[in-house]
């Protein structure tokens, strides 16, 4: 196996990936996580992708989308470049339908075959082995990987069609982080008005508010934690900008996640793109 992406997500699943006794191979980049763990675990740690694909059947992709996804496959020594036939991508990463069918439709003429398996979660679900996976493909091809899937996910969901897994994904996000970032704007107006945190949290939790969004957001609400959340703005802006691009090559409605969008785009531009998403309660009161 072998795997490009050894982020705050792709970490965990790497660990569970060489937990489950799967030889890995793993590309050396500054955007990883320290992996010496991982090389206690037996992983090999390779220089450059051509390393990676000429080690592996199967190569997973976690990167933070689109451009990287491309320039990862496409690239003058990528991982088309050097695909054996038979190889398989498997690509983790958030991205764009759109691209996604072309990376596919690429990786099939050099001989390979494709899966769109698009997380949600946490990095500490990841760790835990406990991700949701929304597959886009053939769902031959999703049997005969499910032993290496199952490995680092709890839920593995097929969708559909090449890209469709990605599509889920960003639909998802918008989804889960428009909450996150309603719930900010409300708790900010509270803080501002002199509420209490905890009884604004008590009575959302008992009506209509209450949900894994409120869960996330209320350690920094309370505790002023916000790693109970570990993600942060700028990919959370980056995710609303492909849900919206998607939904304007659809032909449909995106005003609500359009007010989502520019609100975390205004947060990146004013510095705030790497902390983490419940600290909007913090910056949507100035």
């Amino acid at each position: 196996m072998g795997m490009i992406g050894i982020g705050l997500m792709g970490h965990g699943i790497a660990w569970n990936i060489a937990n489950a006794g799967y030889g890995l191979t793993i590309l050396d980049h500054a955007g990883n996580q320290p992996v010496d763990d991982l090389r206690g675990m037996g992983v090999t740690v390779v220089p450059s992708i051509a390393d990676v694909v000429r080690a592996a059947d199967v190569v997973v992709l976690c990167v933070t989308g689109s451009p990287q996804v491309e320039a990862i496959l496409t690239g003058a020594n990528g991982v088309i470049a050097n695909l054996r036939p038979g190889t398989v991508v498997v690509d983790c990463s958030t991205a764009l339908p759109e691209s996604t069918a072309r990376m596919a439709a690429a990786v099939a003429e050099a001989g390979g075959e494709f899966l769109d398996a698009a997380m949600t979660r946490l990095p500490q679900h990841a760790r835990a082995g406990t991700l949701n996976l929304l597959i886009g493909g053939e769902a031959a091809l999703l049997e005969r990987v499910r032993p290496l899937l199952e490995t680092f996910s709890e839920n593995i969901t097929h969708i559909g069609a090449v890209g469709s897994g990605h599509l889920m994904k960003l639909m998802h996000n918008y989804v889960s982080l428009g909450f996150v970032t309603l719930l900010a704007e409300v708790a900010a107006h509270g803080q501002k008005a002199g509420l209490e945190m905890q009884t604004l949290v008590d009575v959302l939790a008992q009506g209509g508010g209450g949900g894994a969004a409120l869960q996330r957001i209320s350690p920094f609400l309370l505790q002023g934690d916000a790693s109970s959340m570990p993600f942060v703005i700028s990919n959370a802006a980056k995710d609303l900008g492909y849900y919206r691009q998607a939904a304007e090559a659809s032909g449909v409605q995106r005003a609500i996640a359009d007010a989502v969008g520019t609100t975390l785009d205004a947060e990146v531009s004013a510095g705030h793109g790497q902390d983490y998403v419940p600290k909007l309660a913090a910056l949507l009161k100035v």
